[in-house]
């Protein structure tokens, strides 16, 4: 019997296609990943930078991994970066770091820089810019072990199996909705308040790009679930929760309207077909599974992503 999720609109659509097209040639980067894959975009944007290469981006389904991918990486994990035969990297915050440090002359950098700025206290500067890098890297944590399970929770749940009936059962997604808020107005708040990205100033970071992704998607909540992720100005409820998503809607504008941004995604249409699956709870990647049985997934930590109890403490600073 074929795995649910193998039919699968084969390459990417619209920006995301020429985006692909346009760096189609053989080369030694290949970024192994499929084009629905919300850790691809991040990875394709990342490597879009001035003084990087942008990977060769093979055509993957995951569930027909092909022996290109296999031989790349005999795991078959996605997304998977080959640096040369024989050599490749995966995880996907693994990705990211790793094209941080191997192409050092890249602009702009998605982490502050190790060395200090000319002028002023360099001694000052270089711990400040040494903190702002081990914050980016919590809070990417962040979004991989609290962010990313809950989205995933809330897409993935099914009110009509609740026991008392419908009411019980909208009560229940309502619930899992207020934890993943949570989890967002923690993010936010942890936010510059200035902005518009993570940190001050007018270029992305490694953080924006871990969570852009699955913001970026919220519509998948409104179209399976009738729910909206992020709250209507006006309805945070309090004075402190609606400064906190006003501060995540300028950040999610400020995403959006990147070029880099919106070169990574394809048309809508074409993502239906494999949501449906995740909110009909069928799908059948690892982290849909993980998130359906409650165990937790490794994705670029050795501990738990997707069995976190319900509004778990977390204090990142």
């Amino acid at each position: 019997m074929p795995m649910p999720d193998a039919d699968l609109h084969p390459v990417a659509t619209g920006l995301a296609k020429e985006t692909v097209d346009k760096h189609a040639a053989e080369q030694p980067l290949k970024l192994f990943a499929g084009w629905f894959c919300p850790f691809r975009p991040a990875r394709l944007a990342r490597a879009g930078g001035e003084g990087d290469p942008v990977p060769q981006s093979p055509a993957v389904n995951p569930y027909h991994k092909g022996e290109q991918l296999m031989k790349a990486n005999p795991r078959g994990l996605v997304p998977t970066l080959e640096i040369a035969p024989g050599k490749a990297l995966y995880e996907s915050t693994v990705l990211l770091q790793y094209l941080e440090e191997a192409y050092p002359d890249r602009a702009p950098r998605l982490l502050p820089p190790i060395a200090g700025s000319e002028g002023g206290d360099g001694t000052q500067d270089q711990q400040k810019r040494l903190f702002d890098r081990a914050r980016a890297r919590i809070w990417m944590d962040f979004v991989t072990s609290r962010v990313i399970p809950a989205w995933h929770r809330l897409l993935q749940f099914q009110p009509s199996s609740v026991t008392g009936g419908k009411e019980e059962g909208q009560k229940r997604l309502e619930g899992l909705r207020d934890e993943y808020r949570g989890f967002l107005l923690e993010f936010a708040r942890a936010m510059d308040p200035e902005g518009p990205y993570f940190f001050a100033g007018d270029d992305l970071g490694m953080v924006d790009i871990a969570l852009a992704p699955w913001v970026l998607r919220h519509w998948v909540f409104e179209h399976f679930k009738g729910i909206t992720a992020v709250p209507e100005p006006g309805q945070a409820g309090n004075d402190n929760d609606e400064a906190a998503w006003e501060r995540l809607r300028k950040w999610q504008t400020a995403m959006q309207s990147r070029d880099s941004v919106r070169r990574t995604e394809s048309e809508r249409e074409h993502y239906l077909p494999i949501y449906q699956r995740y909110a009909d709870d069928v799908a059948q990647s690892e982290m849909a599974k993980a998130s359906r049985s409650g165990r937790g997934v490794r994705r670029g930590r050795p501990w738990v992503a997707a069995s976190m109890p319900e509004n778990p403490e977390y204090r990142p600073e």
